[in-house]
């Protein structure tokens, strides 16, 4: 492989952003995609694939090439330099590479690939807590989260069938296969911009990871409903359940972002899903205009996103244990608050693409002993581990709100 001078530029940048001003990881690659029309669809993908993979393993990349941060330009040439030397990729003469010990840097690679927290190049405390509450699971789940998710879809079903999304893809020379056990799901047997596709531009499809896509399904909905997305954002989950009520019914989609809401609203035209009503949290009184009123609720909770660090490798540097705690509170006051939203006989979903039992099962128990949670009956959950499933890290658990409240 022959590195172009252009793109390695390009990758250098993008580091610098990520690394030292803190940038969001997705964000740079977008802006950069577009830095130069000259270059093709594999040249872009260099670039991508090239930030994400160095960003997923910079402790491990850093550690070899003996760098801390804040990394200068130069720092950054060692961490690529590394990269290209581990690929197996001859390095140029460029005066900004420096002589690389090619044989020092494999050494110190299998050296390093004995300690966990460098094999799996996650900071100590991430990997302290992945041990403490997922235990012997935690050497499978890391190692699977540092692999790269696959592209799956959601075929939408207010327009297609799964079947008829597979065939449209395929005469524009895009190849899919369907999932097991997963009702709409179709994934990409190679990654490519579907973005661009008719197929895509006509609503035919969502970009939706396989875990996800059991969210929706599993608050067991029915049409004609009155169903509150209470933490809806840009809204994948919320254009899955108008799906599965076929446009029948209301889903109140909620969000604290209005900008995420304008992005939804223009989702759900594309989508042809026309029962979603876009409502902005602005205080306590938004949430208490529907006490009792909703038939089901889906409380998608902000959390940690330690389920989802293989489509986010940068949020494993930018999460702080600070972090973990307070969203931890955010969590309890949410469900508390928003689950009175749900009537007698109603049922709730309470979800998170976290990994860890402490944002997960162990917020649902310590819910259900609260004075609202103790009108709520558990009937059932699902914890989902990527190096089980082959998808992002997710759990979710169904309650019902008891009918006679106070018997």
């Amino acid at each position: 492989m022959r590195l172009h001078r252009n793109l390695v530029f390009a990758v250098i940048d993008g580091l610098h952003e990520i690394f030292n001003e803190e940038a969001y990881a997705d964000k740079v690659v977008q802006k950069l995609l577009k830095r130069d029309k000259r270059w093709g669809s594999r040249d872009r993908g260099f670039v991508a694939e090239t930030i994400y993979e160095i960003v997923r393993w910079k402790r491990l990349y850093a550690e070899i090439g003996e760098v801390a941060a804040p990394f200068s330009r130069d720092n950054l040439w060692r961490i690529f330099a590394v990269w290209a030397t581990l690929r197996g990729i001859t390095l140029p003469d460029w005066k900004q590479i420096a002589p690389t010990p090619t044989r020092r840097i494999k050494g110190k690679f299998d050296e390093l690939s004995k300690i966990r927290k460098f094999r799996e190049s996650i900071p100590d405390w991430i990997d302290e807590i992945g041990k403490e509450e997922l235990g012997k699971k935690w050497d499978q789940e890391i190692s699977a989260l540092n692999t790269q998710a696959p592209v799956v879809l959601r075929a939408n079903s207010l327009k297609t069938t799964k079947e008829t999304l597979r065939s449209l893809l395929e005469d524009e020379n895009i190849d899919t296969e369907f999932v097991k056990g997963y009702p709409s799901a179709v994934q990409l047997t190679e990654r490519t911009n579907v973005f661009s596709t008719e197929v895509f531009k006509k609503g035919f499809f969502e970009v939706q990871d396989a875990s996800s896509q059991l969210v929706a399904d599993f608050l067991d909905i029915k049409p004609g409903q009155r169903v509150v997305d209470t933490c809806a954002g840009a809204g994948g989950k919320t254009l899955h359940l108008a799906a599965l009520m076929q446009n029948k019914g209301q889903i109140i989609a909620m969000d604290i972002y209005s900008n995420k809401l304008k992005e939804l609203k223009r989702r759900a035209r594309r989508a042809g899903a026309h029962n979603i009503e876009p409502r902005v949290i602005e205080s306590t009184k938004d949430i208490k205009k529907l006490h009792n009123k909703a038939d089901r609720v889906l409380i998608d909770a902000p959390c940690s996103g330690l389920g989802i660090l293989r489509r986010n490798p940068d949020a494993k540097w930018k999460l702080r244990p600070e972090f973990l705690e307070t969203i931890k509170r955010t969590q309890s006051e949410i469900l508390e608050n928003y689950s009175k939203m749900v009537k007698p006989g109603g049922k709730l979903v309470y979800a998170t693409c976290s990994i860890l039992p402490s944002e997960n099962q162990e917020q649902v128990k310590k819910f259900l002993n609260t004075e609202v949670g103790k009108d709520f009956t558990f009937l059932k959950d699902k914890k989902i581990l990527s190096h089980e499933s082959g998808y992002d890290g997710f759990y979710m658990a169904l309650l019902e709100k008891k009918q006679h409240q106070g018997t």
